[in-house]
């Protein structure tokens, strides 16, 4: 699939648009959940981190220690590339489509990360879960902005079901260091600190969209380190 298009319609006033987003958001979660960060610091090196879900290796090596620096960095970009996205939907910029773009590159890129440990189809099949991660959330912000909550309702029980796919994908991959419950509640979280956000930048309240984009960037990094350690701790030997 080519890069998104933005649907041109006309918006409906931001104070309704917020309106409509905030009843859909409070079918999925309270919103002291949506703000509370998640993450936190990494623990040091030769340390073992629960993640707060179970434990998992921290890494000792330079192979391992880079191999966590690309992990973060590749879920840094996600969560960049997706408040950008957003920011640039909210404001009708011209600028979304190369950065829709830019965000759909990532989600390759993450899937080609795994692939010297699953193979090349297993990276590919992730790639493809993420791919319509972000074309559904584009459809997501298309239905808050045009007041459709239909389309939006449709679009958000998608959503989250492609996040139970990513999770049970990832679970399957590795059961021991990934457990299907684990897996599954990092990605609630991160739909719906997203969601919040969106509501938040399309709202105008740009202040908690800000606050909003801390919690995520915090909890993306607390997966990451998951995902990571995951690795290293199910392939000991792929990073003598």
């Amino acid at each position: 699939m080519g890069q998104i298009q933005i649907i041109r319609r006309r918006a409906m006033p931001l104070a309704v648009t917020f309106g409509l987003l905030l009843v859909a958001l409070a079918l999925v979660l309270p919103r002291s959940a949506a703000a509370s960060p998640a993450g936190g610091a990494a623990a040091p090196a030769g340390v073992t981190a629960d993640h707060q879900h179970g434990r998992v290796p921290i890494p000792r090596s330079p192979a391992q220690v880079a191999f966590h620096d690309q992990m973060r960095k590749l879920w840094e970009d996600h969560v960049t590339w997706t408040r950008l996205a957003i920011v640039t939907f909210a404001d009708g910029s011209a600028g979304f489509n190369a950065t829709a773009g830019r965000l759909l590159q990532n989600q390759t890129d993450i899937g080609d990360a795994i692939k010297p440990f699953y193979g090349g189809a297993a990276g590919d099949h992730l790639s493809a879960l993420l791919h319509d991660h972000i074309t559904i959330a584009v459809e997501l912000l298309q239905a808050a902005k045009a007041g459709n909550t239909a389309a939006f309702d449709d679009a958000k029980t998608r959503w989250y079901a492609n996040a139970n796919d990513i999770a049970d994908f990832l679970a399957s991959a590795n059961p021991r260091f990934w457990p299907q419950a684990t897996m599954r509640e990092a990605m609630k979280t991160h739909l719906d600190q997203t969601l919040a956000e969106a509501a938040d930048e399309l709202g105008g309240n740009y202040d908690a969209s800000v606050t909003d984009y801390e919690a995520i960037h915090l909890h993306i990094l607390d997966m990451a380190d998951l995902l990571s350690g995951g690795i290293i701790g199910q392939f000991p030997r792929k990073f003598h």
